[in-house]
């Protein structure tokens, strides 16, 4: 009793146009929490920055009930807690908040139920794709830095993809949401042969564009399999993405949106800076470590 941990997690973003469901990457933008563990049973929840006021402060809390998720695979009895988080990154704009959220329920379970040995990340990918259905998010904010990820039949593979260390990003953030689920109910069960040979190409030099050629992440970042069909939903955003790619700029939809992401050596994201981003916070953004556990005294 009486024991406290911290958790910080990175915000992420997923797909980079091409890499749909399955290319994931962790930024310097956090999430800090701390939960301490209480005689008495029940839980305590205070939230302060995004979602402040919004979000439950009880059991439904995404982060508790990621704690309780976690705590029941590794066998541990829940014990009372009292969770304090700071939220900076954005709900519901394509930035990875709900995995991050999960990820550190997770890391924060392993801290409880295990103490003093080491976070095991491909364990929080594989709970946290149990809760999400898809690791692109969660395998980054838990591994950091690039990821290639994918899932079959109930066991999950992940390779982390090095980056150049020039590697940054622009985030172009509204000032609106977009439900991930609403976004995932436009997109059509077919689509032509043409677009579907036009993805996998895109898709295959995606993760050397990433590593190796980042003179090939305008090509690699094209798509045709979900941003199209998500357009109505955020108008603003698509157009934004547009401008930015008729600029040069290798820029995406980030996640499910409505935020625009452009990514590359510093060089290759200059004129981003210059295309009008009207009602759009800009963000620059460095690739980060994944989710870290500190005990406190």
């Amino acid at each position: 009793m009486g024991r406290r941990l911290a958790v910080r997690v990175p915000a992420t973003t997923a797909n980079l146009g091409s890499g749909f469901d399955c290319v994931g990457m962790a930024f310097d933008w956090y999430d800090e929490l701390t939960v301490e563990v209480l005689e008495n049973p029940g839980v305590v929840v205070e939230v302060t920055g995004e979602g402040a006021g919004q979000v439950p402060r009880d059991e439904r809390h995404l982060v508790v009930s990621s704690i309780l998720r976690g705590l029941d695979a590794f066998g541990v009895e829940p014990p009372g807690m009292r969770l304090t988080s700071h939220n900076t990154i954005p709900h519901s704009r394509g930035l990875g908040s709900s995995a991050a959220a999960i990820v550190a329920g997770l890391a924060l379970a392993w801290g409880i139920a295990k103490p003093g040995e080491p976070l095991d990340p491909a364990v929080l990918t594989r709970l946290a794709t149990d809760v999400e259905g898809h690791p692109d998010n969660a395998g980054a904010a838990a591994w950091g830095g690039a990821i290639l990820a994918w899932s079959r039949e109930g066991r999950v593979s992940l390779v982390q993809l090095p980056l150049p260390d020039d590697f940054e990003a622009v985030s172009f953030v509204p000032d609106v949401e977009c439900s991930t689920d609403e976004a995932r109910a436009l997109l059509p069960a077919q689509v032509s042969r043409q677009d579907a040979v036009a993805q996998a190409v895109t898709a295959a030099v995606l993760p050397l564009a990433l590593t190796l050629r980042p003179d090939l992440l305008f090509d690699a970042t094209a798509d045709r399999l979900h941003q199209q069909y998500r357009a109505p939903l955020m108008p603003e955003s698509y157009d934004l993405m547009l401008r930015l790619r008729a600029a040069g700029v290798p820029a995406a939809i980030s996640g499910a949106g409505p935020t625009v992401i452009a990514v590359g050596p510093a060089a290759q994201l200059a004129g981003a800076l210059d295309v009008p981003a009207d009602g759009f916070a800009v963000r620059r953004m460095r690739p980060a470590a994944g989710v870290t556990l500190t005990e406190l005294p």
